[in-house]
């Protein structure tokens, strides 16, 4: 990995010991991490502006402070400042969602995830710059390991924050490939939960049948402890046996860039050195007719959530936006319908060839190749898609570098409801890569 002064770590997990116990002082560590905003964040461009952070972030920690003297009563997120990926809506934010509609018609209720972290202890550190709408639009952020570099979309500034260590955790969405993907791209951990498992109200939906809240952080230890406030019904594991891993041969596999299955097989060879045991099986032979399918349901569901701000705000809509709602409307209410109904049935037979090999996660690159060069094109979900239509959890976790010197991420996937298992097993396999 090339040095550069736009990284630093930023572990969630043993900040917000520290912060708990009170080792770490919290007026301190924030007025550092809003120093270092100050000094990066022109250029990588994470956050969405606003006027007077240091002021607004150092009076909510005072208050904070207030309410728990006492480190013994503090909660498990006391003083952790978390990004916002700007289409959650967070009580004292306005909601732009990166585009040019009026403010006050975006508004509503602060989202489900954001209270419940805050309840937690959490403090919003900002809102992060998202695409526009959470499509492929792209805004101004930067990828950390190289400004020429896109981070990936559509969370796109929440993924450069936690890179660039200007925040421990930051919220996502994903209906496509939105947190998995940009999490690859700028080498960090990446989490997309079974479909609902984390709360979706307070958002502003794109698709209600593929959107996902998710979660970046630098650590899989943190991953856990933001999991496990979030995920309804979270349950703590103790020691696993070793997972059975399972590689999903066939067209899927072969949609990834001959640089990224290189690399990938390297991996695989590196677990398999540590004492995994690695099968090969076919899956998702229908991935031509799967990438069609979801696709058109996603923007027959974007076009009616649209409906209303279209009609009466086209000519303030980017061209790609615009031309999905377009898209979306030819789409016949008979034809989504039977695509929805197709989701539990991905799922079922995925789940089927895990049962039948034994297989306990799937294996798979998690994006084409590395993040493309440029920031007008967020670069390509396509390797995630088939996991966010089945709604199964899935995780990346930094797994190497591209000639580049750009990150590639591992993708991992469990079965439904399964999340602990997941992210457990990730960290021990990202401890061996």
């Amino acid at each position: 990995m090339p040095p550069t002064s736009l990284l630093q770590p930023a572990p969630l997990a043993q900040t917000a010991t520290a912060l708990h116990t009170g080792q770490l002082d919290l007026i301190s560590y924030l007025s550092e991490l809003l120093d270092r905003i100050d000094a990066i964040e022109p250029q990588v461009q994470a956050f969405v502006p606003e006027p007077d952070r240091r002021t607004r972030l150092l009076a909510d920690a005072e208050s904070l402070l207030h309410r728990y003297p006492d480190p013994g009563s503090r909660p498990a997120l006391f003083g952790i400042p978390i990004g916002v990926k700007d289409i959650f809506h967070a009580d004292g934010f306005t909601t732009q969602a990166g585009c040019d509609l009026p403010g006050e018609e975006l508004a509503g209720d602060e989202a489900t995830s954001v209270s419940m972290l805050k309840a937690a202890g959490a403090l919003a550190m900002g809102k992060t710059v998202t695409t526009e709408f959470a499509y492929f639009a792209p805004g101004p952020t930067r990828n950390p390991h190289n400004l020429a570099h896109t981070p990936g979309g559509s969370s796109s500034g929440s993924a450069a924050a936690v890179a660039a260590g200007l925040t421990p955790l930051a919220l996502g969405t994903q209906t496509i490939g939105s947190v998995i993907r940009p999490a690859a791209f700028c080498g960090i951990v990446g989490y997309k939960p079974t479909y609902n498992r984390i709360p979706p109200a307070g958002l502003l939906a794109f698709s209600r049948s593929a959107d996902h809240v998710g979660l970046f952080s630098q650590d899989v230890a943190g991953m856990v402890l933001a999991a496990s406030i979030l995920c309804r019904d979270w349950q703590n594991v103790g020691d696993l046996t070793r997972p059975l891993l399972g590689i999903p041969e066939g067209p899927y596999l072969a949609q990834a860039s001959e640089e990224a299955l290189a690399a990938f097989a390297a991996q695989v060879k590196t677990l398999e050195a540590a004492g995994y045991t690695v099968i090969r099986a076919p899956l998702l032979s229908d991935i031509a007719d799967l990438n069609k399918q979801h696709r058109r349901m996603i923007a027959a569901e974007f076009a009616e959530e649209h409906a209303t701000w279209f009609s009466e705000h086209e000519s303030l809509y980017r061209p790609q936006t615009a031309a999905l709602i377009r898209e979306g409307q030819t789409i016949d209410a008979e034809e989504v319908r039977t695509i929805r109904e197709g989701r539990r049935t991905c799922r079922e037979e995925i789940e089927h060839v895990m049962d039948v090999h034994g297989v306990d996660l799937w294996l798979c690159p998690a994006a084409l190749g590395p993040a493309p060069k440029g920031i007008e094109s967020t670069g390509d979900p396509i390797m995630n898609l088939p996991w966010t239509y089945a709604g199964l959890p899935v995780s990346t976790v930094p797994a190497a570098y591209a000639a580049n010197g750009l990150p590639l991420g591992l993708q991992l996937v469990g079965t439904s409801m399964a999340d602990e298992h997941l992210l457990a097993w990730s960290g021990e396999i990202l401890s061996v890569l």
